[in-house]
Formats: structure tokens, C-alpha cells, sequence
């Protein structure tokens, strides 16, 4: 059994920022998965959820305005800044960020204790 990191983030300490990242990429995988959850097929969940970048050669998700970050994932609900996919999310998501430490999670924290305003967000738009 593949040993477990500890982790020194709370996603749900965060108003979802690798939900805001321009390029969410999909594997055909994560397509066949999104089909599944939304009783679709390949080719309407491809069309619909995701877009062509970078010539075609990659897919990466749609996204629709956000009120925090200017834009985000189609996925994020925009009130409770959670997944509304997490059981069909791409792998990508899945493996976010990678390491027991996410850098957005550390400056938000810092900011917070900086503000003494255990809600803060900074406020910038990217997109």
C-alpha cells in the first residue's frame, strides 16, 4: 500500500483557486467520466464541457464568469466555492496540487492572519 502524505491545506478553507486556473486539461478519460455522470455521450460531453487549446492538441475545461476571480471552471459552484463534480472531476483536479503544500493555500492563510479576518480574500481578478 502506497504510503500517505500529510497535507498542510484545507480546501475547504479556500475560496477555490485551482478552480480558476486558465487551462483545466482532460484526458479522454476524464471525458469518458464526465459522459457517465451526466448520462451522456463522448461527443456531447466533449462539445459541452470542454474546449480545444494550444491547436487542438489539448482540451481543457469551459469556464463561465466568477464573482471572486473573474472566471472559473463551469463545475465550481459559485456560492459554496465547491466542486459540483467531485465525483467525476479530472485527474488533474485529482492530483492537485501535487505536494503536501499548496502555495495559494500559504498566502491565503498569511493574508488572513494579516487582515485578522479569518474570511479574507485578496481582492484581484485574473483573466
Amino acid at each position: 500500500m502506497p504510503k500517505r502524505l500529510a497535507t498542510f491545506f484545507s480546501c475547504s478553507n479556500c475560496p477555490a483557486f485551482c478552480c480558476t486556473y486558465d487551462q483545466i486539461e482532460t484526458t479522454e478519460a476524464d471525458i469518458r467520466r464526465l459522459a457517465r455522470h451526466f448520462g451522456l455521450t463522448e461527443q456531447v460531453a466533449r462539445r459541452r464541457f470542454t474546449k480545444p487549446v494550444e491547436g487542438g492538441a489539448l482540451r481543457v475545461l469551459r469556464h463561465r464568469r466568477d464573482e471572486v476571480f473573474g472566471s472559473a471552471c463551469r463545475f465550481l459552484d459559485p456560492e459554496r466555492r465547491q466542486c459540483t463534480i467531485y465525483d467525476a472531476r479530472p485527474r488533474i483536479c485529482r492530483s492537485y496540487p501535487g505536494t503536501p503544500r499548496c502555495g495559494f493555500y500559504d498566502f491565503l492563510m498569511s493574508e488572513r492572519r494579516s487582515q485578522d479576518d479569518p474570511e479574507h480574500v485578496p481582492s484581484f481578478r485574473r483573466g
